[in-house]
């Protein structure tokens, strides 16, 4: 990979991270399109999420902090003496569960068969017909403050879904929130939140398994990930104003689009599934 590589990789981390148009997708499509022509891989998606999580630490640093200090005051007393952030704090732990679980059991099907192209552009639509159908159901009534275990729940498993290049962590959990009655600034809010245990785990993991490995160039890797850190935080701010006024279907009809184009792509031999 070279450094011009990196770099555009890196701005395309950070400029679809958050955005309900999975990241992962992108990058698995790009990467066969750059000089080099090679997929970048599961470690080097993960460990550039490392920037685009740093970005997130930063922005909601007074919300975490103030989540973490509750979460310690809480143990050992009862649950239902637990303030809304220390709630807070178990419902993100209870949520990060099921793609934790889900990620070890099938990682190696994540490094390989899942990062098909076929099975991306088919998720990128799917999953934009499911996010169109849950904008457009959604009551979105309920606020981050009204998050039930049932709920933590719902939307940590909506999140494993993003194991699957194409579906997008934001928008599994965005999709999960918006059919659970969430606002679409509070399901966005949280799935930022939810993200941070399994995205920073995965990242770590992947940096010290890929040590020394000459696939994944530390250079380039490195600076990848300080652009994703810094489109990354822009994005957030901007996203953020933006969903509190507009619909999700900008993004419904920029997944189709991408699908299609893949397909496109992949009947005309310019992409190679695998």
């Amino acid at each position: 990979m070279s450094w011009f590589e990196a770099i555009i990789l890196g701005l395309v981390q950070g400029l679809t991270e958050f955005l309900p148009v999975s990241s992962s997708a992108h990058l698995r499509i790009l990467g066969p399109l750059l000089p080099s022509g090679g997929d970048p891989g599961a470690a080097f998606t993960a460990i550039t999420q490392l920037g685009t999580e740093a970005a997130v630490l930063i922005y909601f640093r007074k919300d975490l902090w103030r989540i973490c200090s509750a979460w310690l005051s809480g143990l050992g007393q009862p649950l239902a003496k637990q303030n809304t952030d220390a709630r807070m704090g178990w419902f993100i732990i209870l949520g990060t569960i099921p793609i934790v679980v889900l990620g070890l059991l099938f990682h190696s099907a994540i490094e390989s068969v899942l990062r098909n192209l076929y099975i991306t552009a088919t998720m990128l639509i799917v999953f934009a017909l499911v996010l169109a159908f849950a904008d457009f159901k959604g009551s979105k009534t309920r606020s981050i403050d009204q998050l039930t275990w049932r709920h933590a729940v719902v939307f940590g498993l909506a999140q494993a879904m993003a194991l699957i290049p194409g579906v997008s962590r934001s928008g599994g959990t965005i999709t999960g929130g918006l059919l659970l009655g969430y606002s679409r600034e509070a399901a966005a809010r949280y799935s930022f939140l939810l993200a941070i245990p399994a995205v920073i785990a995965s990242g770590f993991y992947q940096l010290f398994k890929s040590w020394g490995d000459s696939a994944v160039a530390a250079g380039p890797t490195l600076l990848a990930t300080a652009i994703a850190f810094i489109s990354g935080y822009a994005v957030i701010v901007v996203f953020l104003k933006w969903i509190s006024h507009h619909s999700y279907l900008v993004f419904v009809a920029y997944r189709i689009a991408l699908g299609l184009m893949v397909f496109g792509l992949l009947a005309a031999g310019i992409l190679s599934p695998t």
